[in-house]
């Protein structure tokens, strides 16, 4: 079983919420809710977005690369977690 079949729920359930973020986009567009609103929104959703892939990536490594908690070579596990660090930090 993959790491994203267990966590399915939870990752469905977020885009969920990212499809509402976009219809409300959608209904703002067809309101014509000035453009600042509509950025804000847009902005949330990109951060959403970004939120997702970061925890993807990291399960990814976690399940097929290295898991840094579980791992019995040091180096690799300091490299995987540095790794996961790096991922964390330039997707925020």
């Amino acid at each position: 079983m993959s790491h994203t079949s267990k966590n399915k729920t939870k990752i469905i359930a977020r885009i969920r919420r990212l499809k509402g973020q976009l219809e409300a986009i959608e209904r703002s567009l067809e309101a014509e809710v000035p453009c600042g609103d509509i950025l804000n929104l847009v902005a949330s959703v990109r951060g959403a977005i970004t939120g997702l892939t970061s925890e993807l990536i990291e399960e990814h490594i976690r399940e097929h690369v290295s898991n840094p908690d579980k791992d019995d070579d040091p180096a690799r596990a300091q490299a995987a977690s540095e790794l996961i660090e790096v991922i964390r930090t330039y997707l925020k």
